[in-house]
């Protein structure tokens, strides 16, 4: 590794499995002591936390539920205050809500947008005031922003949508400080949640994948790793997507 985030303060929301844990691994790897939050499962977030310090550099798991406001900004300061400041904030917390537009619950609405969206802006909003120039915000939007193929994806397709408008006018807002912003937008990742192996993942990969399979979450945090280093200082209010050819 190229050690391109030595000295560097990271924070990563809902990391504890997925593409979020890889995240932290390949901040860790790229030299940054990393913080991240996670909402369930305190095994996991300390495996990662272990494995993390292995390397090196400062891990802190800090349990945090998205949807609650206070809690994400409590959890953003915690981290500055314990790594001495922040450099990097990831907004990969997310969740999935599927269902046709006749049944679909106002309040499973109102939960993605909370963690979707809102969080997205809480988080910001409370590092940014712990950031100096150069700083980097990076969201995990989605490929579903641009395209959503299927019924029953409505309010989650929504979500990541507002999610573009959003980097977009907090890049006007932040650029003056020397904070770039930016959305990932990835495609069908290989996860828990969704798996390459399964029926639905054959459908998407013979459908509408241009490569066909799936991605992995190592090769989205390279992605993020990028974004956060010296090279991808110019680029912000960007809605970049890491989707094998899903939306092409």
């Amino acid at each position: 590794m190229s050690q391109s985030l030595k000295g560097k303060r990271a924070l990563v929301t809902g990391a504890s499995r997925g593409i979020g844990a890889a995240i932290v691994k390949r901040l860790a790897r790229e030299g940054a002591d990393v913080a991240f939050t996670y909402a369930s499962s305190p095994d996991q977030a300390n495996a990662v936390a272990k494995e993390v310090e292995a390397l090196g550099v400062r891990a802190l798991a800090i349990k945090a539920n998205s949807v609650e406001s206070a809690e994400v900004v409590a959890a953003v300061d915690q981290a500055a205050a314990q790594l001495g400041g922040l450099d990097i904030l990831v907004n990969n917390a997310g969740i999935v809500a599927i269902g046709p537009v006749d049944d679909f619950k106002l309040a499973d609405f109102d939960r993605v947008f909370a963690i979707n969206v809102r969080s997205v802006f809480v988080a910001t909003q409370a590092a940014v005031k712990h950031m100096k120039e150069g700083g980097r915000v990076i969201n995990t939007g989605s490929t579903n922003a641009e395209r959503m193929p299927f019924p029953g994806g409505a309010v989650y397709a929504a979500s990541k949508s507002a999610l573009q408008g959003l980097v977009q006018g907090l890049a006007r807002d932040l650029g003056p400080r020397g904070i770039t912003i930016n959305n990932i937008q990835p495609g069908p990742i290989d996860t828990e949640a969704n798996p390459k192996g399964s029926e639905f993942a054959t459908m998407l990969i013979n459908q509408f994948m241009a490569l066909k399979r799936y991605g992995t979450g190592d090769e989205v945090a390279a992605f993020v790793a990028f974004l956060a280093g010296p090279e991808a200082g110019f680029i912000t209010g960007a809605n970049l997507m890491i989707d094998g050819g899903f939306s092409a």
